[in-house]
Formats: C-alpha cells, structure tokens, sequence
C-alpha cells in the first residue's frame, strides 16, 4: 500500500512539472500583446499613479508591490558624497538613475554643504544681518541645520562662534557715534551728556538709572536720555561730589 501511494504521488509530481514546463513554454511563445484599450489604461494609471500612491484606500503592502513592479534593484551609499544619501536604481527595464538626497547628520562636520553655509552667513553678518535675521534667511533659501530642523538664531551664533566670525553690529566697524539716528544715546554720548565715565553710564544702566535696549548681547547700547532726566542725573551727582570736596 505504501508503495503504491509513493508511485502515485510521484507521477502526480511529475505531471505537475510537466504542466510547469509546457505552461512557461507558451508563456515563451506567446508574447504578451497589449491592445489599444490596454495601453490607454496603462497610460492612465502612469498619469495618476501620484494620486494612487496617496490614496488612502492603497495599503503599505500596495506600495511595495508598485515599487516592486517597476524597479528591479535600489543601492544605497552614505559614504560617497558627504552629508549625502547616494543612490542608484535600477528599473525593471534594465534603465539606472542616479540620485542624491541630503540627510540628517550629527555634527557640522558632516554637513553636506557646510563652505556655501559658512559663506552665507559670512556675507550676511558682514551686511549687519543679527543672528536671528540670519536663520530666518537661511531657512528661507532652503538651508537647514545639521539635525535636519530649521535655523535658529542661537545655532548661528554658535556657528560663528565656531568659525570666529564677529557679531554684525549696528554701526559695522565704525566706532559709535554720541547719538544714534533714531536719537537714543551710545555709551558714549550719555557719558559726555552726564559728564560721567563709561563705566558709570554702564552701572546706571545696570542699578536702572539709565534704561536702554541692545539688539542682542554684544551689540551697543541704545539709551533713552531725555533733557529733564540729564538735569536730573547731573544734579544728582553734584549732591554726590560735594561732600568729597568738602571732606577733603
């Protein structure tokens, strides 16, 4: 009895493979021919394929078998290009193509294009660009940080930092005028105003004699000093200078 069921599943076996055989013959033999109405649905479908993907009724399994269907190979290389993604496809057809897709990094050591960055914001520091304008027009012309995010002014201060690169200030290089041009005092204009020294225009400003406004840390100050409030200062100082003299 065994062997009688062996025997026959083996001539089972042997006509499924046959049938295999003959059926990849035809297969051979008979190339698919597309008629007219199945090549306007193929363009069709080529035409609206973004839309298929996005649908929300195609699964992730889907997709997969669509990427199946047209491409044959994908070769993926971090190490080529720096800060880069490369890679090649290859098509069902036998076509390649060539791509590069700037990725995420970890460091500035990495980023893809790190000297066209250094030299944007070089250029914008040197126009008097602060830190905070800077980001909002690196973020603008497609720039993004190195952790793949948007700029912010604290990532280009570190960055010029990093590089050494000097903070943009009102005034450029040019030492700082008495006066600015909407009116406010420089440092050294209230001090010349108040007849005081630098440094005591500076400890108003800190014990709030004095109120004034930077852009950011490091850039001058801009101080509000009205005639009322100079009288108001000098006479002070003067109660405070009299008595000196007198005790000396």
């Amino acid at each position: 009895m065994a062997r009688s069921l062996e025997r026959a599943w083996e001539e089972k076996l042997r006509v499924v493979e046959q049938v295999e055989q003959d059926y990849d013959r035809w297969c051979r033999e008979q190339p698919l021919v597309l008629g007219d109405d199945d090549r306007d649905a193929l363009w069709a479908l080529g035409q609206n394929l973004p839309q298929v993907w996005h649908a929300i009724t195609t699964t992730a399994a889907d997709r997969k078998r669509m990427l199946r269907f047209i491409m044959r190979e994908v070769i993926l290389d971090q190490t080529k290009l720096k800060g880069h993604v490369w890679l090649k496809i290859v098509w069902q057809p036998g076509a390649t193509s060539e791509h590069t897709v700037q990725r995420r990094v970890h460091t500035y050591n990495d980023y893809a294009d790190l000297d066209q960055l250094r030299q944007r914001i070089t250029q914008l520091n040197a126009a008097g660009t602060m830190d905070k304008e800077v980001a909002q027009v690196l973020n603008q012309e497609g720039f993004t940080a190195a952790c793949g995010c948007r700029f912010q002014g604290e990532t280009v201060w570190l960055l010029r930092t990093r590089w050494g690169i000097a903070p943009a200030k009102i005034n450029g290089i040019a030492a700082n005028p008495p006066r600015w041009p909407d009116g406010s005092f420089s440092v050294q204009g209230a001090a010349v105003a108040l007849d005081v020294t630098t440094q005591t225009v500076l400890t108003y400003l800190a014990d709030g004699l004095l109120t004034g406004r930077q852009l950011r840390k490091g850039q001058p100050w801009q101080i509000d000093l009205a005639d009322d409030q100079i009288r108001d200062l000098r006479a002070r100082l003067q109660r405070t200078r009299r008595p000196k003299k007198e005790a000396s």
